[in-house]
């Protein structure tokens, strides 16, 4: 952060990351005008800015995908990724993050974005990734800044080092003082700031801070210790030097304040960026990639462009690679570049070939796909961690309105999980539904928004079936007979079934006791196949598990049975038997942890028990200071839409792992209205 020394060499790359609605998107903006990217700041209501761009974006005035914007500041190039910051959307991050050289985190002075701030920065500190925490809209604060400071800190696992502190008139912040540089500044709207002399109470509060920021410092250098010990001064450039090297090493997070509406503070962040944050070669050694190795490349995000086809985002970890190189993936499949373009929002322009450190779409590499580590050697490159999307926590059914779109549909779904990894497609063949699984209730509506806006597919959407399964309490013992006479050969099967319940779980059991060859031993197997297909759909109107099936007599013709006629009468035994083995409807029944902030593990437990669930218990959730996770047994059904109600009581940052664990009898009222309802939908 100092004003003097070098840059380190080659573009960089930063992430702005931050909760919800904290001003990264126009801090962006902020930082392209102040650099002169563009000649005009636009506004996120206005829909006026460089990054949210897309459609959906736009309407729901919140970032739901990367966006990337290139700039020049003082000689040197930077490419900034405006991430999301909802829950919902935040696996698009830590695709980024994976590549960045260090990240900018927006927040407010609310001490109702913790544990949003808290989620994004556990990111940046498992990835080891040297973050700024710029504190947005210090004009609207209603703290004092070491204050808001005691409030956030739960959120980092390391200090958070103020850098600036504001100097306010009234209850207006008209500047700040670098506490680094021990310079006081005044703010000009949309200009930069104007340097003033430093006296007074601003002198005095400048030293008192100044003195905590250097005793959190000299916990990382001894040297530094033994001077505030001695009240020796220390030189300004150990200063510089020990904030630089403990914020790239991730000891501590230094943080800036600002105003991003009217670039306040954007300066002198763009000054902290260029001094201390490391380049490319130092990220692609993080990664354990050799910067003078192979060309290679890291897939951040796929885009389907309407004219333009795919494009793979990706930054240069080394190398060089310009249009026409081939790239190799790490499963070996290879394709040529066509076309390298510089990012702007949502489009792109032709440039030349990419450098180390750039961040650049390359087109048309169909077979690449985000997350993906390319090369443009002979061997394919080892796979970096692109990590795992979180378990989805929302599902609907979705189909096209229009039955001719189909088969679009299908292509469509391709392209849109291509784009975000996030979401997973199922098709489930027992209910012939195509389940749409995602990280939310805002995640799965921005996909089905873009079928229809991008890719011209119009679809409905329902919950999805839930697994429900019937079995049996008692025996029988039934004949399943099949004659059919028509002119020539004839039909002919003749079984004798005996049907047990089984116990929960056992699943299906065919035997035979057949004496004396009354059904010859060929037919057996096909006996077996009619049993299973009546089992398909009990009296209920379920599949039927947990029974056994014995084959204990039959007969037949020598001239009129077959293979058909014997499946045909194992299928008429079942369907015959069933109703008298008093039939019960089974619920799935999942096991569930809940992870939640401390203060609303009483909303939660309520919630669950609401839903019909068993709370096992909960507990300290390991490595996350005021967090607990919550464990229940809860019916599938309940948990359709269990995440809308979690996001609601805990400001938008609890999620669930869950897993199927047995299946539990359902009787009374609740089974007479699904038993009802399945009748009436079939």
């Amino acid at each position: 952060m100092a004003n003097g020394g070098t840059s380190p060499k080659g573009p960089r790359c930063i992430a702005l990351v931050g909760p919800f609605q904290s001003g990264k998107t126009t801090l962006l903006e902020a930082i392209l005008a102040r650099t002169g990217a563009i000649t005009r700041q636009g506004t996120v209501e206005a829909g006026t800015t460089v990054g949210d761009a897309s459609a959906e974006a736009r309407h729901h005035k919140m970032s739901v995908e990367l966006s990337f914007a290139t700039t020049n500041y003082l000689g040197d190039d930077y490419t900034f990724i405006d991430c999301p910051g909802s829950v919902e959307f935040l696996h698009d991050m830590r695709n980024a993050l994976r590549v960045c050289d260090a990240a900018v985190v927006v927040c407010e002075a609310d001490e109702r974005k913790v544990p949003q701030l808290q989620l994004i920065l556990r990111e940046l500190e498992d990835l080891k990734i040297p973050r700024i925490l710029f504190l947005n809209k210090i004009d609207k604060a209603d703290k004092r800044v070491r204050e808001t400071l005691t409030v956030l800190q739960p959120a980092s696992q390391v200090p958070l080092v103020l850098r600036q502190i504001p100097i306010w008139s009234g209850e207006i912040v008209t500047g700040f003082v670098d506490l680094a540089l021990e310079r006081a500044h005044v703010y000009k709207e949309h200009a930069p700031s104007e340097v003033v002399d430093l006296k007074g109470e601003n002198l005095d509060r400048e030293k008192e801070a100044r003195f905590s920021m250097l005793e959190k410092l000299a916990d990382h250098d001894d040297e530094l210790m033994e001077q505030l010990l001695e009240d020796i001064p220390p030189p300004r450039d150990k200063v510089f030097d020990d904030l630089t090297k403990e914020f790239a090493d991730g000891l501590i997070c230094p943080v800036m304040i600002g105003v991003a509406t009217r670039t306040n503070g954007v300066q002198r962040l763009l000054k902290a960026l260029r001094h201390d944050i490391p380049g490319a070669a130092e990220t692609a050694k993080r990664l354990g990639v050799a910067a003078d190795g192979d060309p290679t490349a890291f897939v951040i995000k796929t885009l389907h462009t309407a004219h333009g086809g795919k494009l793979s985002v990706a930054r240069v970890l080394s190398g060089q690679i310009g249009d026409g190189s081939t790239l190799l993936s790490p499963e070996r499949e290879a394709g040529r570049v066509s076309g390298v373009f510089k990012l702007s929002g949502q489009t792109g322009e032709k440039r030349g070939p990419a450098q180390i450190g750039e961040t650049v779409g390359f087109g048309k590499l169909d077979y690449a796909h985000t997350g993906e580590t390319l090369s443009a050697g002979k061997q394919a490159p080892a796979a970096l961690d692109a990590g795992v999307a979180h378990q989805p926590v929302l599902s609907i059914a979705a189909y096209a309105k229009d039955r001719k779109d189909d088969v679009k549909l299908g292509q469509a779904l391709q392209k849109l999980q291509e784009e975000d990894p996030s979401l997973s497609i199922v098709h489930n063949p027992e209910t012939h539904e195509v389940i749409l699984y995602g990280q939310g209730e805002m995640h799965l509506r921005v996909a089905t928004e873009r079928l229809a806006q991008r890719f011209g597919v119009s679809i409905g959407t329902r919950p999805p079936t839930v697994g429900y399964r019937e079995t049996i309490r008692k025996g029988a013992t039934q004949r399943g007979r099949h004659k059919k006479q028509s002119g020539g050969h004839g039909q002919f099967g003749d079984v004798v079934l005996e049907i047990q319940p089984q116990p929960r779980g056992a699943g299906f059991a065919f035997s035979e006791r057949i004496t004396g060859g009354v059904v010859p031993r060929n037919y057996i197997p096909s006996v077996e196949e009619g049993v299973i297909d009546g089992l398909k759909h009990g009296p209920l109107g379920f599949p039927v598990v947990d029974v056994a099936v014995a084959l204990i007599d039959g007969s037949y013709h020598t001239v009129d049975s077959s293979d058909m006629a014997f499946r045909t009468a194992g299928r008429i035994g079942v369907v015959d038997a069933l109703p008298q083995c008093q039939p019960v409807l089974l619920e799935p029944i999942h096991r569930v942890e809940i992870h939640c902030p401390s203060d609303a593990q009483a909303k939660v437990n309520a919630i669950v028990s609401s839903r019909r669930g068993q709370l096992l218990g909960f507990d300290s959730r390991e490595g996350w200071p005021g967090w607990d996770t919550v464990q229940a047994m809860m019916p599938e059904a309940e948990i359709g839409d269990l995440i809308v109600e979690l996001r609601s009581a805990t400001a938008g940052v609890a999620t669930y792992e869950t897993s199927f664990d047995h299946m539990a009898e359902l009787s009374g009222r609740p089974a007479d209205q699904i038993v009802a309802a399945r009748k009436t939908a079939a």
